[in-house]
């Protein structure tokens, strides 16, 4: 019989920097993980210790934008647990660096189904199995661009303030059926591709990739019970 603090996680995105330290957190912490990624193979490299568990479901090839991929995932995770707890969405990518008038349209449709069409379709797959459950966490991932616009990047910026409106709607839909939705906004995040990208940049203003993961974390357990449609700045020392 499952421990009582014992939660199913969807995690999307689990072999990024933020998905692996989230995922992590939630095995360490005794929880059943459904680890989602469209590449087999990155799973298999991040996650092999516990490929073999029963604890743990390695779904890999599923396109996040795809409902029809979604809605087998969702059905492979009820037939191995019988249900969802929980679903994080760390998906997400950034482009930047051009004005308006010179960023190539396909930037704007990459970021915008990256960034939301996958939280959308996430968010749309599983709220019905917590419907029935009459219980459910979903923590999806925006960012401190998304309060504000800047030179440079509009597409980005508002892919994520379109990420901050739709969980304030979806929180407002499901609050009476005990489903707690809400986001965080991680500020720079420190990893290996951002150093990479930035090096004369002071990392340790930085947030490190484990420290958003305590927050998502603490919105997946009991003791956020009353916070539903937030906003989580995440900004290290930013």
């Amino acid at each position: 019989m499952d421990k009582p603090t014992q939660r199913v996680v969807i995690i999307t995105g689990a072999v990024g920097n933020l998905g692996l330290a989230t995922a992590h957190a939630f095995q360490a912490a005794g929880d059943k993980t459904v680890l989602v990624d469209r590449s087999h193979d990155k799973l298999r490299d991040a996650f092999g210790s516990v490929a073999a568990s029963p604890d743990h479901l390695l779904a890999g090839g599923v396109d996040l934008s795809d409902a029809a991929s979604l809605s087998k995932l969702i059905a492979d995770t009820f037939g191995r647990f019988g249900r969802v707890d929980t679903l994080v969405n760390t998906v997400g990518a950034w482009r930047g660096g051009k004005p308006v008038h010179e960023t190539d349209l396909a930037d704007w449709d990459f970021l915008f189904n990256v960034n939301l069409r996958t939280t959308l379709l996430c968010c749309r797959a599983v709220i019905p199995q917590m419907l029935k459950q009459g219980r459910g966490k979903i923590i999806n991932v925006a960012s401190r661009d998304g309060l504000a616009g800047s030179a440079g990047y509009a597409a980005y910026s508002a892919s994520k303030s379109a990420v901050l409106r739709l969980t304030e709607a979806v929180a407002d839909e499901v609050k009476a059926s005990n489903i707690n939705v809400n986001c965080i906004m991680p500020g720079t995040i420190d990893t290996p591709q951002n150093r990479a990208a930035n090096p004369s940049a002071d990392f340790s203003q930085w947030v490190e990739p484990s420290a958003i993961a305590d927050v998502i974390q603490f919105l997946a357990s009991d003791a956020s019970r009353a916070i539903n449609g937030a906003a989580i700045p995440v900004f290290g020392k930013g």
